[in-house]
């Protein structure tokens, strides 16, 4: 009988929680959400696969491939603050529900060595005096 009360109260009153599809709350001011890569401004240095505890980021340099699996991520933002060139961003939005399992993939031009960019114009300055001679 002494339950009787609180079950009551519980059916008249208002939920404890919100219906998450239909109601959404605004995200915490320092809330990390989704990653976000500018693959123009990526030079695939691969620091971000390097840092982060799961390995839910992998680069192919040569490829120029940036592919991240936000099911592996734990949002530490580890890779956001180590990227020298500040590509990756974490927005402050909430990841839709999914069904399936997926990775973004985002391609990029991929950076040049420095070695094989001087060997080219090395190449490219000694043709142009062998034919001015």
């Amino acid at each position: 009988m002494y339950m009787l009360k609180n079950v009551l109260r519980n059916l008249s009153g208002k939920p404890a929680t919100r219906l998450y599809p239909l109601e959404e709350r605004e995200p915490f001011p320092a809330y990390r959400g989704v990653i976000t890569n500018d693959v123009e401004r990526c030079i695939f240095c691969n620091t971000c696969a390097r840092i982060c505890p799961t390995d839910a980021i992998t680069v192919d340099a040569k490829a120029g491939q940036w592919v991240y699996d936000p099911f592996l991520c734990v949002y530490c933002a580890a890779c956001v603050e180590k990227c020298p060139t500040k590509c990756l961003v974490q927005q402050p939005i909430h990841r839709k529900p999914s069904v399936t399992k997926f990775r973004v993939l985002r391609t990029g031009t991929p950076r040049v060595k420095k070695t094989a960019a001087a060997k080219a114009k090395g190449e490219a300055s000694t043709k142009e005096k062998t034919e001015s001679e």
